[in-house]
């Protein structure tokens, strides 16, 4: 049987907004599990005239501590600040393995 302390999020999810992309709280709960992730805040939601069948996550800019990413979805666009120590190409690939 896991211990229990396996499944706990190393970083933690700040739900500070009440509207969010559709499925984008649980990629961000997954994508906190990473160990060099402290803290992931979704931000403004602003809409968009193109147009993303399914959720996607890019790097935007780096920020003090982190990365600021894009979230999109439909029409939907959202700002996301993740706190982390890793470099961009490996919190890319840990983007990737939850998406």
């Amino acid at each position: 049987m896991a211990n229990r302390d396996d499944r706990q999020p190393k970083g933690r999810v700040v739900l500070n907004h009440s509207t969010h992309i559709h499925g984008l709280v649980k990629k961000l709960q997954r994508l906190a599990l990473h160990p060099n992730i402290t803290t992931i805040t979704p931000g403004a939601i602003s809409r968009s005239r193109g147009s993303a069948p399914r959720l996607r996550l890019r790097i935007s800019t780096p920020i003090r501590g982190g990365f600021k990413l894009i979230a999109r979805k439909g029409t939907s666009v959202q700002e996301v600040f993740v706190l982390t120590t890793l470099g961009p190409e490996a919190l890319q690939a840990a983007i990737a393995s939850v998406l």
